[in-house]
């Protein structure tokens, strides 16, 4: 603990203790009387097994708190009493290869942490836009379709957009596996309970986990567990970031912290707009997603799952998302049905970094590719009913030519991982028959 965080704790402990009621249980929240604090300040509720809650509104003689756990058993005339502090998270190097839940407490069995780490303040400053690098450097994810088709540099937002069941998560355990960051950290926010263990076991594993800090917020979990799990994970990673380290932040999914924010927002009185989302959640988006990217010493690179309702790539949370990040990829039901893994339509997926981390020879094939992707797309319905007549279009006829070589390329097995210089020397192969 550092003898900035020491001091805080002893003025904490020194605070005279002013202790309020309960005076009312409503939905998710809890009205208090007699405590001052201040909006995201925590408090404690009862006295046994005191329950944690989270500050959520101010008004002239009450507080609304949104609890951090179960609120079975809270009555009328319970005490409070406020801590004088916000969520304060775990962060170092101690981290790595642990479980933690939404709270950034270790939920793996593993040793505690408490002794090997720092604790910081869950709030901190978003880095000022003209003091971040340039982003100019290629993370490779041994995924070929994503090193040459959609490339990503160090410090970029990448957004995956797909309905469910179409391989985001295998797709994030792949990259887990065949990325050059320094410091892997996931968040895995309103997944099935089911499915964790399965994602760490199986599709990390122990090679995975090295340099991995997992959080988990399951969607049985009170929404503010949920939301404050995302920002958890980010400032995990943010901790990183500082050191000077690279760190690669996934996070699955951004559309279910959206969720947990509409409860959050509805419940504290919002009035809902956007089919049902309160305007904090268009706000919190751009508060959360803003915080990855580059500063003056290390870089966060974001990837974002975006569970698109109904497969509607523009539904508000996904239009949203779209509009902050800086580039998406595109998962289609179309492809992961018909076994073609992963299943990234190439053609709707963008980087908007892709000039600066890459060379012109290295545009140039990708470029090609897209061309007869394209041409083979348009004219594919007259192909199947037999109206394209060879020769036609000399594009189109190469684009068939090259089809089995494209796809080929474009698959890729969940445990096998490229180099980036032989997925570009595979595609230059490709382009060139």
């Amino acid at each position: 603990m550092s003898s900035l965080q020491a001091l805080a704790a002893a003025r904490a402990a020194a605070r005279p203790a002013v202790t309020g009621s309960v005076t009312g249980a409503m939905g998710l929240t809890l009205s208090v009387d007699g405590v001052v604090a201040a909006v995201g300040d925590l408090v404690e509720v009862g006295a046994a097994r005191p329950l944690l809650a989270e500050v959520v509104a101010v008004h002239r003689d009450r507080l609304t708190c949104m609890p951090l756990g179960d609120i079975s058993g809270v009555h009328a005339g319970a005490p409070v009493r406020a801590t004088g502090r916000p969520l304060q998270v775990p962060v170092g190097t101690a981290l790595l290869g642990r479980v933690l839940d939404g709270l950034g407490r270790p939920i793996d069995g593993g040793p505690p942490i408490a002794s090997a780490v720092d604790y910081v303040d869950l709030s901190s400053e978003t880095p000022n836009a003209l003091t971040r690098s340039r982003v100019d450097e290629p993370l490779t994810f041994g995924v070929r379709a994503l090193d040459t088709l959609v490339p990503c540099g160090k410090g970029q937002r990448l957004g995956i957009f797909a309905g469910s069941g179409v391989g985001k998560s295998t797709l994030l355990s792949q990259i887990t596996r065949g990325t050059n960051a320094d410091i892997r950290v996931i968040g895995l926010i309103g997944e099935r309970g089911r499915e964790v263990r399965e994602f760490i076991e199986d599709d990390l594993g122990p090679e995975g986990m090295a340099n991995t800090v997992v959080v988990v917020a399951t969607s049985d979990e009170p929404p503010l567990v949920r939301l404050k799990a995302a920002f958890v994970a980010t400032r995990i990673a943010e901790a990183f970031r500082d050191q000077g380290r690279d760190v690669l932040l996934m996070m699955d999914s951004i559309t279910r912290t959206a969720m947990a924010q509409r409860e959050v927002g509805l419940s504290a009185g919002e009035p809902p707009a956007t089919r049902g989302y309160p305007p904090s959640v268009f706000a919190m988006m751009p508060k959360l997603l803003e915080k990855a990217g580059t500063s003056t010493t290390g870089s966060i690179t974001g990837l974002y799952t975006v569970l698109v309702e109904g497969d509607d790539h523009n539904e508000p949370i996904a239009d949203t998302a779209r509009s902050i990040l800086d580039g998406h990829i595109v998962l289609t039901r179309k492809l992961a049905t018909a076994g073609h893994f992963p299943a990234i339509d190439v053609l709707e997926s963008i980087s908007r970094v892709a000039p600066a981390v890459t060379t012109p020879a290295q545009m140039a094939d990708a470029r090609e590719v897209r061309r007869l992707m394209g041409a083979l797309r348009d004219v594919r319905e007259l192909i199947e009913i037999g109206a394209y007549q060879e020769g036609a279009d000399p594009v189109v006829d190469r684009a068939r030519q090259l089809s089995p070589a494209i796809d080929a390329f474009l698959q890729q097995g969940t445990g096998d991982l490229t180099h980036p210089m032989e997925s570009w020397a595979r595609l230059h192969h490709v382009v060139t028959q």
